[in-house]
This record gives structure tokens, sequence and C-alpha cells, in this order.
């Protein structure tokens, strides 16, 4: 990192999707980068995530009601993108991804569940998503394997999985190939402004404690951005979710297509090897510390009460299951906004400090990872970014004082 006062064109923390995508696309733009990771490369949700590629209106905007899942329901701009993104990945890297993109049903088991799968897709529709219903039928000539019970299901062609485990090292080789310079073990310890609107940033790596100078600073370390802007006093609402992921010996394939529910919480895949996986939001247990607070530096851990509910629907939908060995079950933490949509932009009282965190960024990350980095380049916000800034939530630095 060169000697304290070293200077950088942008200094990005987390080594995560965003940030290593981040990397990539800002040094094959010319700008001299350093990214810095406090453990290692992809420890946190972009590796510990099922690597579901779902380009539907998740549950989660829906369970809210109509108005709620009108709102949610502007991501799908980004979504037809997102889609796009990920047919051209492997090619613009070079090199397999384990990137399945057969398709995605969003099963209901009701009635009232049908009529909400229609709502969604008719607003998927009008915003140019091409999802369609299925009766029961339907859905059991597509997916055999799934219940008889199922009452329809809303399916999208371009659904799928990716290898959470490799995707991320492939951006950050190629980010090294372009001068990027990424150092590991190495954390954000003070943050400040300087008078010229530049900031100044101290490092803690192996070599000691480090001073780095930059116009910029990326911060996309998941749920951890909302202390790292308070280094500024700055406020992002995102918060913890901790949530956990099981999966099943190998078995033979059954399981072509990515599975959702529209009423429950539930994600399931089966991979190349035969391993089923399953998740969907499930909650994991915070860790706490002695005086009862969160502790965001400690892993999570499985509660068993929403495991057993996991994996009860996951049978349901799929009565084979019940027929599989559970091999393990993790834990890992993303973090979620005050109104559920990432966070990606430039913080309006900081310029030069930008962050990307939120729900859906292993599906969108290679997307908002070029937007945002051409937002960073050239100074513009690009129109598909411009529902997921942090201006929406620029009067909670209303009383900031920077520098």
């Amino acid at each position: 990192m060169g000697e304290p006062g070293s200077h950088c064109e942008i200094l990005i923390v987390g080594g995560g999707l965003l940030g290593c995508a981040t990397a990539w696309h800002l040094a094959k733009l010319g700008l001299k980068v350093l990214l810095i990771e406090r453990g290692h490369l992809n420890a946190g949700a972009s590796g510990q995530n099922a690597g579901s590629l779902h380009f539907q209106i998740e549950r989660r905007f829906l369970e809210q009601g109509e108005k709620s899942a009108a709102e949610g329901a502007r991501i799908v701009t980004l979504n037809r993108l997102a889609i796009a993104e990920w047919r051209e990945i492997e090619d613009l890297l070079g090199r397999p991804l384990d990137i399945a993109m057969h398709g995605g049903l969003m099963v209901a088991e009701t009635e009232a569940e049908m009529d909400l799968l229609a709502f969604k897709v008719a607003r998927e529709n009008e915003l140019g998503l091409a999802t369609q219903v299925l009766t029961g039928s339907e859905v059991r000539d597509r997916a055999p394997s799934l219940s008889p019970a199922l009452a329809g299901a809303a399916w999208l062609a371009e659904e799928g999985h990716a290898n959470p485990r490799i995707l991320v090292d492939a951006f950050a080789q190629e980010a090294r190939g372009l001068g990027a310079v990424i150092r590991t073990g190495t954390a954000l310890t003070a943050l400040s402004m300087a008078r010229d609107g530049s900031y100044r940033a101290m490092l803690s790596g192996p070599d000691g404690e480090v001073r780095v100078d930059t116009p910029r600073v990326l911060l996309a370390a998941g749920h951890w951005v909302p202390r790292l802007a308070g280094l500024l006093g700055l406020n992002v609402p995102l918060y913890p979710a901790p949530l956990m992921m099981s999966v099943t010996d190998r078995a033979q394939p059954m399981l072509p297509y990515l599975i959702q529910h529209v009423g429950r919480r539930l994600s399931m895949k089966q991979t190349e090897d035969g391993n089923l996986l399953i998740g969907g939001g499930w909650p994991s247990r915070l860790a706490r510390r002695a005086d009862g607070t969160p502790d965001l530096d400690s892993p999570s851990s499985v509660e068993p009460a929403n495991l057993r509910a996991n994996l009860e629907v996951a049978a349901r939908v799929m009565p084979a299951l019940a027929q599989r060995a559970l091999l393990r079950t993790w834990t890992g933490m993303t973090c979620i906004s005050a109104d559920q949509l990432p966070i990606v932009g430039e913080i309006a009282a900081a310029p030069g400090l930008f962050v990307a965190a939120g729900g859906s960024l292993f599906t969108l990350g290679p997307v908002l990872a070029r937007l945002l980095s051409r937002q960073i380049a050239q100074g513009t916000v690009p129109e598909e970014l411009k529902m997921f800034t942090p201006h929406r939530f620029a009067h909670l630095d209303a009383f900031a004082v920077l520098p």
C-alpha cells in the first residue's frame, strides 16, 4: 500500500461481489483502485448465500400488501438488466462460473396465493418482464417432482443459479490484472474528510497502520456499512438480516428450476452435483454481547424452529425431499434497507463517498457494479440507479457537519 499518506483514486472497502466487481470495472476505466477487506475475499454475504438468480418480484415485497408490492415492483427494471448481465458474465470474465439459467417457478398453494401471483405477474408484465401464470396441471407437466397439490405458479424462463464460491475470485483476479491493488486482512479504522473535500483513511493491516488519501471512497461491506459511515457521523439505514441455508445429500436430477414460494419463505434448487440447496429468508439467531446488544462481528447461530419450518415448507412443495439426508445448515448475514430496496450511490452530505449495500445483491451485484462504476467515473447518476440512491434518506444526515 506504500508509505503513510499514499494516494489512490478510489478506496473500496469490502471484498465481496459488489466491491470486487466495481474494482474490476473501475480498473478497466483506468482508475487507480485500492480495495481492502478486513478478512478474506468473499467471506461475507456474497460467499454465504445459496447463489439464487431470482428476477421475479420477491415474496418480501409482496407480504406487506399491494401498495408495498407496487413500490417493490420498481426493482423489475433493474432485474431485466441483471438478466442480460448474467448471460454475458462468463464471456466477459473468460471462465466458467457454474451459471445455470434454466428457469424459475414461484409456486402457490392456495387460491388466495394464486390471486397474489396474478397481481405480481401483471405488474411484472407491465414493466417488461415476461413472467406467466401456470395452472397446477401445467406446473406438474413442467416439474413432476413438485407436489400435485400446488395450485399453480409463476414462471420465468431466465431464472436460475450461480456458484457464489467462485464468482468473487474471478472478479478480483481480473481486477488485479488491470492494476487494482487488493489487500486482505486490512480494516478501515478511521475516516475523515479534509478541507478540500478529499478523504483520509486509516487502515490497519499486516504492515501496521497506514494512511491513504483519496478523493473517493466506496463502502461495500454489507451490514458493516452503517458502522463505517458512522465514522463520518453519517447515517445509512441498513439493518442486519441473519439468515440460514441448508444442503442435502446428492440425488438424481429431479429439480431443473429455481423454486420460490409466493406466500412462504422458500428458495430451492438442485446443483449440478445433485445436492439440493434450501433457503428463502428464514432468520438465524444474532449473537449477543454481554450487555445484550447484537454482536455483528460474530456469526449468527441456527434457530431450530425456523430450520424445521423451512424444511417443512420445502418438503410440502417437493415431497421427495423428505427422503433426502440433511448434510449441513449454515448461517450468513446480509442486510436490508428501510424500504427493502438496495442503497447504491453517492451520499449527498459527503460528496465522493459512495455506498452499495442492501437486499438481493448477489442477483443484482454484477449490474449494480457496472452502473455504479459509471457514476463514480463520470460523475452522473445512470437513470437505472436513480431509484436506489441514498438521496431518498438524505434527511437522516440533516445535522451532519463535514469536514
